[in-house]
């Protein structure tokens, strides 16, 4: 077995609740946030290629919950920061423009408590419009598992 694969395993069976996978092809791939763009400038930002070619597989992104737009709502805003305000509450807000939109395999099973998660699901890239909100990504994780990081 590839000493990669056995190192993952080995550190996956120390976290909490891990799921550790026998396939290293199944294992979601690790995506930072200052991964996400290759460039950004007044023209927009450009994904990176390592996005651009993770685009329909599985990914695990670390960051904090957003406040939401409104409770019933079926995603929620990943950032890389904490953000204490909703921006859409305030036209002053400071909106990070690199944001993940996470639509949770379960619904019922997140809450934002101000610490940070690990979110892992399929990478889905391109202009999206949600259809309940009207809120447009560029980056979503769907089908997404989000464990707290304590």
């Amino acid at each position: 077995m590839d000493r990669r694969i056995l190192l993952r395993l080995g550190v996956a069976a120390l976290l909490p609740g891990a799921q550790v996978r026998a396939h290293a092809g199944d294992a979601p791939e690790g995506l930072a946030f200052r991964e996400l763009y290759q460039s950004r400038g007044v023209l927009g930002s450009e994904l990176s290629g390592r996005t651009r070619a993770l685009a329909g597989k599985p990914v695990r992104i670390l960051g904090y919950m957003a406040p939401p737009l409104k409770p019933e709502v079926s995603f929620f805003v990943l950032t890389r920061t904490p953000v204490a305000l909703c921006p859409f509450c305030d036209s002053d807000a400071d909106w990070p423009s690199d944001i993940v939109v996470v639509y949770p395999r379960d619904r019922g099973q997140w809450s934002q408590d101000g610490l940070p998660v690990a979110v892992s699901g399929t990478l889905e890239i391109g202009w999206r419009r949600d259809r309940e909100t009207g809120f447009v990504s560029m980056v979503r994780v769907v089908d997404a598992t989000v464990q707290t990081i304590r």
